[in-house]
């Protein structure tokens, strides 16, 4: 359960300050449902960007924001399906897209998801606290820029490894950036400084993205609901909800999927990582190119009891793609398979991780033998917007990209087999759970007996936990209520 007891003088402080510099909190629900926003915030974004440093973008931390840079409305989810000339299989792979969240990445939602609890009980103050944001790419970022809405100081942490586009925008937005050795798969290294920021720095409140239950809780009731308006909008008769794949990393995305198995019989949720660094397939390690998703550890509020299969992908697959889906010659082979205009136009709207998941989502499509009837979801965390360097330094190690190459990666791509996929028992689902004990109570100190209630008492405790959300939006009607007075 998140912690919703309430320090009164923070909150009035809170209050104060909110009031003073004009910010107004969005709600769960209306982050469900942009109808519900305050036409007089509409009629502000109208004049306001995307990327905007401007606290009414608050309210664009939702699925439904027009895909304009500036100025846009709300309408259907942004979502992009994936045909069967790329993906080899006959089911129906559809994606939701992060690019259009300020930032360019959905993560801005979860972090604002961990912000709101600590803002409205009144236990975080920004006025003599620094949010610290630690993770492998997306999270800090959101968290950086979330921060910088409310202003708010903050400390961005991440991998040294993670692409160029990242540190150059971070710089402008966080207080400070603290780069950790490593890539994706070193989070060890991210929580070693989150201990040390800890220990010497009690300005510093962490926002782990890890094992903070909000991020589990916004996806549970934002993510997984947008999928399922996508899928009332695109089912034809007879189609089935299959079920969804998403990459492990703070696992927070994986709350859409506990979603979607709740609300449609028989839907499956595959959790997908890098082959090369295996931590849920066979408690392996390594290093990966993969961007944005951590591991070499269980996140604290992954719920392995609603995970059916584990796929592991081969990095080199969302390497190989990127090129395919961007390079001259690759766009030429897709439109000479027949990939339609309207698809093509978006294929850049799919980053190095949403390569992964797709890969995933194909792998799981196969191993389950589903049909033409069958629709799998995933998600398209970020937008290439984010990986131009990355497509340079190919260039550069790889050599041009040409025809040859395009249709070998197309042919590498069509031929995803079933391969490292792991289906998960009741005993396999227990034995990855009982990992995060090394972890989060050896290293991390949490109580084993939460640990326990997890698994144990499974409904009770994610039950409960997702039964907040309407206290939650009870609190912040409150807390704007009185910001307007």
């Amino acid at each position: 359960m998140i912690d919703l007891k309430i320090d009164d003088k923070g909150r009035k402080r809170n209050i104060e300050r909110c009031k003073r510099e004009g910010i107004v909190l969005p709600t769960y629900e209306q982050m469900r449902d942009p109808a519900k926003i305050p036409a007089s915030v509409k009629d502000e974004l109208k004049n306001i960007g995307l990327w905007e440093v401007n606290k009414r973008n608050l309210f664009r931390v939702n699925w439904h924001n027009e895909p304009r840079e500036k100025g846009g409305a709300f309408g259907p989810v942004n979502y992009l399906e994936i045909p069967s000339s790329i993906t080899g299989t006959k089911a129906r792979i559809v994606g939701l897209s992060g690019k259009w969240f300020p930032t360019g990445a959905h993560k801005v939602g979860a972090a604002l998801s961990c912000l709101l609890p600590e803002l409205v009980t009144g236990r975080f103050d920004p006025t003599t606290k620094k949010a610290v944001w630690p993770s492998t790419g997306n999270y800090c970022r959101g968290g950086a820029y979330i921060s910088r809405l409310m202003a708010c100081p903050s400390v961005a942490i991440l991998p040294a490894g993670m692409s160029r586009e990242r540190f150059e925008w971070l710089k402008t937005m966080a207080e400070e950036v603290i780069a950790t050795p490593g890539t994706e798969s070193n989070v060890k290294e991210i929580f070693d400084a989150c201990m040390e920021i800890e220990r010497t720095r009690p300005e510093c409140v962490i926002f782990n993205q890890f094992d903070q239950l909000p991020n589990h809780l916004w996806h549970y009731s934002v993510t997984g609901p947008a999928m399922a308006e996508v899928f009332k909008a695109i089912a034809r008769p007879g189609d089935h909800l299959a079920g969804a794949v998403l990459s492990s990393g703070s696992a927070g995305t994986l709350g859409a999927g506990s979603y979607l198995r709740d609300t449609f019989p028989g839907a499956r949720v595959g959790v997908a990582e890098a082959l090369q660094c295996p931590t849920l397939f066979e408690n392996g390690f390594g290093e990966h190119r993969i961007e944005g998703i951590g591991d070499k550890h269980i996140p604290w509020i992954h719920n392995l009891r609603d995970t059916d299969a584990v796929i592991a992908v081969d990095d080199e697959v969302p390497v190989r793609m990127i090129r395919l889906f961007n390079e001259k010659a690759g766009r030429a082979r897709l439109v000479e398979a027949g990939v339609p205009a309207a698809t093509m136009d978006r294929l850049d709207w799919i980053g190095i991780s949403g390569v992964g998941n797709l890969a995933g989502a194909v792998k799981f499509a196969k191993h389950y033998e589903l049909g033409e009837n069958d629709v799998v979801f995933t998600m398209f965390t970020d937008s290439m917007a984010m990986y131009g360097s990355r497509l340079e330094e190919m260039n550069k190690d790889r050599g041009a990209y040409d025809q040859r190459q395009a249709d070998r990666d197309m042919e590498r791509m069509q031929a995803l087999d079933i391969d490292h996929v792991l289906e998960l028992d009741q005993m396999g689902k227990r034995r990855i759970h009982q990992l995060k004990y090394f972890t989060w109570i050896e290293q991390l100190g949490k109580d084993v007996a939460e640990l326990r209630a997890q698994w144990d008492d499974h409904r009770a405790y994610w039950g409960g936990l997702r039964a907040q959300v309407g206290q939650l939006d009870s609190m912040i009607d409150d807390f704007n209520a009185e910001v307007a007075r």
